[in-house]
């Protein structure tokens, strides 16, 4: 089940805060809904729960806060707007890479597609579903790690009848099989229908906690719906009729020509309009809503009134007959407004009218019932879940506890997920596609103007570009990597935040490494092929020092890479990564090199030796041909640069990952 206690949001500048002192319950096995109008407080009272905003309060989910379950994906499922994933990844990938997150069987993805009805659409993009097909997804997504709890954000929002049908199906299936549901709508008759209880918000504050019989008998009215060319005539004539005929008759001006009459009948509006010969195009019954939040300034005078009048009667029955009352359109406004506001809100729904005489104490229970935030309608006592009265010296020791918004954990799978991530788009094979092909077409250029070194020639790098082309797809697929973590933050869908992590990182920098040294040999392997192709064997020789080279090459890519990997992850951004990678050869390299310019007294020749007499083991394999060639791509402007850029990233990186922690 989920208790939450005292959800308070943090005030915004002058204004109130959006939910101030919200506590409930939803309880296993049963679908409980969150109704307010737009701007009630719904959704800040989710994010609340689930510590994805600050403010003050605590959720219990069986009673467990958020941040104290191991695994909250587990525990918690959440859909809060749209699906965050690539547009360009498969229904079936994006569930997939899910899979891999949440650490839970891949053929558990299968399996949830035939529960939302996607199976016909697995591999179709994200970008191409249609909303009620984002919908399914969504509760797929949550659906996924098969959680106890459910919680959504209006997941029926734009679907059809039919659609919203079938989604509240789902959803009392889940609480049918023992999980708890808790869903936000505007929709007083989708939250009487749908749910076992219904938990009502007015201007971020709790005005009803009801069982849904309770609440549609004391929120929902049923009403007579007109329209007619002459409403407003219409509507002044049944007033007049239910004032001379000493009856409670309610008449609201809707938008346009149309008309809601409460207390009255088809029958009755019917001969009224026919009697005074007005012209009528629609007669219906129909079920009223629970009205806005803000009533208009009249409709609150006349419920103040209407209560009064009630309760009048209790006092002394000899009093007068309630009259009817006709509303204007809620833009109208009048000078009565500020002070009737408060009684009003006293009473609950705006625009309730009293009952007929002979059930004239009645209306006063309809009208009270539904704003007792602390008890049931059927009288059980809540008042457990809300915040002791603070004595005056206990003040602050009595406020709920303040909600930390804490990042998301790593995935369960990091090197599982990461490699779903980047095989499920079509952006990193463009990317290795476009870097061949420029990089052998400029292969063939250099070679034809015969100035370019052989080991440059290989890679395509002339003098003039500050990377090659290699090197620039490496720092792309790099920066790829965290950069749509940010933008489609499909890991964030629950947590609000991109996790930074060290083993999200640590999978990230391996398979940035492997896809730099897959395109450095195919880098290598293309352009001699291409030179071998159109000038013969004369530019496809194999260097004498081809393994230094070939070490410093890879070294080269692969630094490349995880400088876009890393300056993506602190920037948040794809540009940002690559404009780091861009930085090295053009910013950095020149302040090393003016760094080491003059004469130098000495050097590291011999290094290696040195380090094999260190260890006092032999080096296997020449093992230290190869450091020598990585301590000669230090030596480099280039490479000592790049050293030096990556470590102050991933200093950085290291820095914001835990700065969250220590505060």
């Amino acid at each position: 089940m989920i208790q939450a206690i005292g959800l308070t949001s943090n005030p915004r500048q002058e204004l109130p805060p959006a939910v101030d002192d919200v506590s409930f319950e939803a309880h296993s096995g049963r679908v409980t809904a969150l109704l307010g109008a737009e701007a009630a407080g719904k959704t800040t009272a989710l994010r609340l729960m689930l510590e994805l905003q600050q403010g003050r309060g605590i959720t219990y989910f069986r009673g467990r806060p958020l941040h104290r379950i191991a695994h909250p994906t587990r525990e918690v499922g959440v859909l809060l707007g749209e699906v965050p994933g690539h547009p360009a990844r498969s229904v079936r990938g994006h569930l997939r890479m899910l899979c891999a997150a949440g650490g839970v069987p891949i053929r558990r993805a299968d399996d949830v597609l035939e529960v939302v009805g996607l199976v016909s659409l697995r591999d179709q993009r994200l970008g191409t579903l249609s909303r009620g097909m984002d919908r399914r997804l969504g509760l797929g997504c949550a659906l996924l790690t098969d959680p106890h709890t459910l919680v959504l954000d209006g997941p029926a929002n734009g679907l059809s009848t039919r659609e919203s049908a079938w989604l509240h199906g789902i959803l009392r299936a889940h609480a049918r099989q023992g999980g708890t549901v808790l869903f936000t709508t505007d929709d007083p008759k989708e939250a009487a229908r749908t749910a076992d209880r219904v938990v009502t918000l007015e201007a971020g504050r709790l005005v009803a906690d009801q069982e849904a019989a309770d609440f549609a008998r004391t929120r929902l009215r049923p009403r007579v719906a007109v329209r007619s060319p002459h409403a407003a005539r219409l509507g002044a004539l049944l007033a007049k009729e239910a004032r001379a005929g000493r009856r409670s008759v309610e008449v609201v001006k809707e938008d346009g020509n149309r008309l809601s009459v409460y207390g009255s009948n088809c029958a009755d509006v019917g001969e009224a309009a026919y009697r005074h010969g007005i012209l009528v195009h629609q007669l219906a019954d129909e079920i009223g809503d629970a009205g806005p939040s803000l009533p208009a300034a009249d409709e609150v005078a006349g419920t103040a009134a209407a209560a009064g009048e009630a309760t009048a009667r209790q006092e002394e029955p000899a009093g007068g007959a309630p009259d009817a009352r006709t509303h204007n359109p809620p833009g109208h406004q009048d000078d009565s407004r500020t002070g009737d506001r408060a009684a009003g809100r006293a009473v609950g729904r705006p625009g309730v009218a009293a009952a007929d005489d002979d059930t004239a104490t009645e209306p006063t229970e309809i009208l009270l019932t539904p704003l007792i935030p602390l008890e049931d309608a059927d009288g059980t006592d809540r008042a457990h879940l809300a915040a002791a009265a603070p004595a005056p010296h206990d003040a602050l020791s009595s406020l709920p506890p303040p909600i930390t918004v804490r990042h998301g954990r790593s995935p369960l799978r990091p090197l599982r997920y990461e490699l779903r991530r980047i095989l499920g788009v079509g952006s990193g094979y463009l990317t290795v596609a476009a870097v061949l092909a420029v990089s052998a077409l400029l292969a063939v250029f250099l070679a034809r103007a015969g100035h370019t070194p052989q080991a440059r020639l290989l890679v395509a790098w002339p003098e003039e570009l500050p990377l090659p082309p290699a090197a620039l797809g490496a720092g792309l697929l790099g920066a790829l990597a965290f950069g749509d973590e940010f933008r489609h933050p499909a890991l964030a869908a629950d947590r609000g935040t991109v996790p930074r992590r060290l083993g999200l990182l640590g999978a990230k920098l391996l398979v940035a490494a492997a896809t730099a040294l897959l395109l450095c040999l195919l880098t290598v392997v293309s352009d001699a092929a291409l030179l071998h192709l159109v000038y013969g064997d004369e530019l496809t020789k194999v260097p004498a020092d081809w393994l230094s080279l070939s070490v410093s090459w890879m070294a080269l890519v692969t630094g490349c890479a995880w400088a876009g990997v890393l300056a993506a992850g602190v920037f948040r951004s794809t540009t940002a990564g690559l404009a780091a990678v861009l930085a090295v050869p053009i910013v950095v390299v020149p302040l090393v090199q003016k760094a080491l310019e003059g004469p130098s007294v000495r050097s590291a020749a011999g290094l290696p030796a040195r380090l094999r007499d260190l260890a006092l083991v032999r080096w296997p394999f020449g093992a230290e041909r190869y450091l020598a060639g990585g301590v000669r791509m230090i030596a480099q402007p280039v490479g000592g640069a790049l050293m030096l850029s990556l470590t102050a990233l991933l200093c950085a990186y290291l820095l914001t990952a835990m700065r969250g922690r220590v505060r």
